[in-house]
């Protein structure tokens, strides 16, 4: 009895100590993943830009949330998050997209959609069969649009491309003894072939076709040059600040591993200083482990008309596309921008792809007048792009006269489920977008953004994109955006 009554005080103690614990490890995680998302640094599985002040102490501070000022936490794991709500199959509703709604409702159903200091949006929603608009706030004023640049990007590359098209890395020979690599703007091209990842071409592969390709011309010692000329123009955008340099590499036609000095690594990290020169070197060393012996290695240019050796291939422009919008990658963006440049039949640069993507959405019919394109990631805060510009891009990306446009809508993370909305939607009051909401966000400090498409409750399939500029609150205009869009998919808005 002695000892029954010494356990019983003793294990209550460990039990409130543990509960207490875990309180206190709860809130800290719930704060911490609310100033991270505040900062504009997501989930590691699906980053999107970065905030200007994560990297540059003498930015703009971002607004973060305290406890008691911010809502509920969208993580349905975090500590007060309701569980009364039970979470929808990650799975989209079907749909003919023959539903109808009533422009009024649907507005009275957006505006009803309240959170302190969310800040002030540029908005619009379009019905993707009738292209209708029907709802619109100040739709036709230019945003800082953050990722959600990238749709422009990626449907000027297409548009000119096509889906199927592949980028080309290769080496040729413009003499016996003489090899030149020559990249061809594949913003995916590895270091090594990966089982994980077996569609994305590698510099090992290379290697190897290269190397028994000048073992059966009985070609044992060459000299290596490296060609990156396909891209021209600065490197790094000049509108970017120098905090940016590790979430963003310098632009090349030839790279491994988007430029990373980290292999595999996350959104975060050391970039090359030359990417280009950093490849080769590690081709040499790819070429000697399969028995050539390489001298020099040294920056040239592949003559016209010099003997093709080997290649590689990249993914198809489709599974670029949809990778780019998925994860919302700088690095992949920035190439199809140069892309695009090349395609449309300028010089490289970044300001010529500006140029050609302008052009491209005045072809489609998706262009508005407050549109200006500085960059194809949407890092840049001098880029300007109104709601309407991206309704209308949607909605032309679901018409039977553009197929090719079609990994717009395929590359859009579903809410709750995917890519960089994967951790959203997660409170009460936007849990009902889960699996029907899909989109592109776009977050920078004091800039956020979604836009994509929603299949609303009654059959309806709308377009819509809602940009903040300069909220009080970064956190609250993030939990706005998915309460107004999950409201928005609820809707039998007649």
């Amino acid at each position: 009895m002695g000892l029954k009554r010494f356990l019983v005080p003793v294990v209550a103690l460990v039990v409130v100590t543990g509960l207490v614990l875990g309180l206190i490890s709860g809130v800290f995680g719930s704060l911490a993943r609310q100033g991270l998302e505040a900062t504009g640094l997501e989930t590691p599985r699906a980053p999107s830009t970065i905030a200007s002040g994560a990297l540059d102490p003498s930015a703009e501070a971002t607004g973060s949330p305290g406890p008691s000022t911010g809502p509920a936490s969208p993580d349905p794991s975090a500590p007060g998050a309701s569980s009364s709500v039970a979470l929808p199959a990650p799975v989209l509703a079907g749909t003919e997209g023959q539903g109808k709604v009533s422009a009024a409702a649907l507005g009275d159903r957006v505006r009803g959609v309240k959170v302190k200091d969310s800040g002030g949006y540029s908005g619009e929603v379009r019905d993707m069969r009738t292209g209708a608009v029907v709802f619109s706030h100040r739709a036709g004023k230019g945003a800082i649009p953050a990722s959600t640049t990238k749709l422009v990007t990626a449907a000027a590359a297409l548009d000119l491309l096509g889906p199927e098209h592949r980028f080309t890395t290769s080496v040729v020979s413009p003499g016996r003894g003489r090899i030149v690599l020559v990249g061809g703007g594949d913003p995916y091209l590895q270091e090594k072939a990966s089982r994980a990842e077996p569609t994305r071409a590698s510099l090992s592969t290379l290697a190897r076709r290269t190397a028994a390709a000048l073992k059966k011309d009985g070609v044992r010692k060459v000299s290596l040059d490296y060609d990156s000329s396909l891209f021209s123009g600065p490197a790094w955008n000049p509108t970017w600040p120098g905090s940016y340099g590790d979430v963003a590499s310098r632009v090349s036609a030839l790279w491994a591993n988007e430029g990373r000095s980290t292999p595999g690594g996350g959104v975060l990290g050391p970039r090359q200083t030359d990417p280009a020169g950093s490849a080769a070197k590690v081709f040499a060393r790819q070429l000697e482990d399969q028995g050539i012996d390489v001298g020099t290695v040294a920056k040239g240019r592949a003559t016209k008309g010099a003997a093709k050796v080997a290649a590689v291939s990249s993914m198809t422009l489709e599974r670029i596309v949809e990778h780019v919008l998925m994860t919302s990658d700088n690095d992949g963006a920035e190439v199809l921008l140069r892309q695009a440049a090349v395609a449309g039949g300028r010089r490289g640069t970044s300001a010529d792809g500006a140029a050609v993507v302008a052009a491209r959405l005045k072809e489609l019919g998706a262009w508005t007048s407050g549109t200006r394109l500085v960059d194809g990631s949407g890092l840049s805060r001098s880029t300007r792009i109104p709601a309407a510009t991206l309704t209308k891009l949607l909605r032309v990306a679901g018409e039977d006269a553009h197929p090719e446009l079609r990994p717009l809508l395929t590359g859009l993370p579903v809410a709750g489920v995917e890519g960089s909305l994967a951790t959203k939607f997660g409170d009460d009051e936007s849990l009902a977008g889960r699996g029907v909401v899909r989109g592109k966000t776009g977050t920078l400090s004091k800039v956020h953004g979604l836009a994509g498409t929603i299949t609303t409750r009654d059959g309806t399939l709308l377009a819509y994109a809602f940009l903040v500029n300069d909220p009080k609150n970064d956190y609250n205009a993030t939990v706005w955006l998915q309460r107004v869009t999950a409201a928005i998919s609820t809707c039998g808005c007649r």
